[in-house]
């Protein structure tokens, strides 16, 4: 996960319905995320050829009132996979966005370290490495962490006055000290010309997460 400071008003024509910015320590977030689907199940079943695949998105922070209670979600700019039929599933029956990219990943254990990269090539091949330590640590609650990793709502914009709402579950993730990380993305060509200026910004923090079962829950319309 690497985590960008951005201008909140640059997002706006993403904003879902009824949700608005969430900031941490009055600043606005945008993270890079790259990750593996292992065991994938949809209503429980395995898809043949959609079990183990890698996935990179990026995403943005929000919160919504439901009732006087405030779920705090995220906002997906672009989810990229590398299978079609997923694109296809999630764009047209979930109004997500989705693209499919050939995608290939990387993960090295050593003694003392470890080193996750992915990549997926649209011009050109794009990559994002992380090398950390390999002994995971809790999240600390209030910090920067716990914001990124902690945000169990998704939000996506079907219109100007139609939200869709799904829950996520999952165990509170620990942390790998994070050592060194490169980032080679064309944000222009992956992600449109507003997010050109990640190229050259560099990124508030770099994690290395360790995952966890997920469910994703049935949704609803806002």
């Amino acid at each position: 996960m690497a985590n960008y400071a951005v201008d909140a008003d640059m997002l706006k024509k993403h904003l879902p319905h009824k949700t608005e910015i969430d900031l941490w320590n009055n600043t606005c977030y945008v993270s890079l995320v790259g990750f593996m689907f292992q065991e994938t199940r949809v209503k429980g079943f395995k898809i043949p050829f959609h079990v183990n695949f890698e996935e990179v998105n990026l995403r943005f922070y929000v919160r919504h009132n439901h009732a006087g209670e405030w779920r705090r979600g995220v906002v997906f700019i672009k989810e990229i996979v590398p299978k079609p039929a997923l694109t296809f599933v999630a764009n047209t029956v979930y109004k997500e966005h989705y693209e499919t990219m050939p995608m290939k990943h990387e993960w090295i254990v050593t003694d003392n370290s470890l080193t996750v990269e992915y990549a997926w090539k649209k011009s050109r091949w794009n990559t994002f490495k992380v090398i950390a330590g390999n002994q995971s640590i809790p999240i600390v609650s209030g910090s920067e962490e716990e914001f990124i990793t902690e945000h169990y709502w998704g939000y996506t914009k079907i219109s100007g006055q139609k939200t869709s709402e799904y829950g996520v579950e999952h165990p509170r993730w620990q942390v790998y000290p994070t050592k060194d990380y490169a980032i080679e993305v064309d944000f222009a060509d992956v992600y449109g010309a507003d997010f050109d200026f990640l190229k050259n910004q560099k990124p508030q923090s770099v994690f290395l997460a360790e995952g966890s079962e997920i469910k994703v829950k049935d949704g609803r319309v806002i």
